[in-house]
């Protein structure tokens, strides 16, 4: 079977070419992500360890610094076409960064030791879908399709949980959580391959690295807190 990406290469480019390209734009695409994680688990230690925890969580405050993620994100859609390369970074940064200051609850309801061990399973999950979607020469667009409906079906149930607190319906809600976020890292890897080939030679293509990065923090940050819930040891 042909690698889904090889069959819309860029005319006149040979494979050696298209390899060495794509694992170059792969590498900026993981680059931006870990420096973002980076960015926003720093944010988030130093929000739950100084003033700024008192500040936040204490106030109303905490449902604008929980809503600006998704500001943002709607200002990097809108912007695509207008904005540079230079300017959507600066926002993709400021995105993780007040993130991370939404993410410092979690400093304040579990303890580190599990923080760290659902970080580490969430990274190993993560790796391992990564290099399937990498490398897998089958068509993933039918899986994204389901996960993203799935993604939907998540947000609906934990938004009934509000009201039902069933205990029950939140393991449920996390496990799904884990697995649809996990597929969804696969199927994104081999949709940047795509977009890759698709944008090849143009500012589109750096920009495309950076949405990429963001799809991936997304998948990762979600996939992380949905394990955390599962497994995390909460403070005494």
């Amino acid at each position: 079977m042909t690698d889904p990406f090889f069959r819309s290469g860029v005319a006149g480019l040979d494979r050696v070419t298209m390899d060495a390209g794509l694992r170059a734009h792969m590498q900026r695409v993981f680059g931006y992500m870990g420096v973002g994680l980076a960015l926003t688990g720093l944010m988030a230690w130093v929000t739950a360890h100084t003033v700024l925890a008192q500040i936040i969580f204490g106030s109303p405050l905490r449902w604008l610094v929980a809503l600006a993620p998704l500001g943002f994100i709607m200002a990097m859609n809108f912007k695509m076409n207008t904005i540079s390369v230079s300017g959507l970074k600066t926002l993709f940064w400021i995105f993780c960064g007040v993130m991370g200051l939404s993410m410092g609850a979690i400093f304040l309801t579990y303890n580190e030791a599990s923080i760290a061990r659902a970080f580490f399973v969430t990274a190993a999950t993560f790796g391992a879908m990564s290099l399937w979607g990498y490398t897998t020469k089958s068509d993933l667009s039918g899986m994204g399709s389901f996960l993203l409906m799935g993604v939907f079906g998540i947000i609906i149930a934990s938004l009934v949980n509000l009201f039902m607190l069933s205990t029950m319906l939140q393991w449920m809600v996390s496990v799904a959580g884990v697995a649809i976020f996990t597929g969804l890292t696969a199927w994104d890897v081999q949709r940047i391959k795509q977009s890759y080939a698709e944008s090849y030679g143009t500012e589109a293509n750096d920009k495309m690295a950076v949405f990429g990065a963001l799809s991936l923090y997304l998948n990762f940050i979600n996939a992380f807190q949905f394990v955390l819930a599962l497994m995390g040891g909460r403070r005494d």
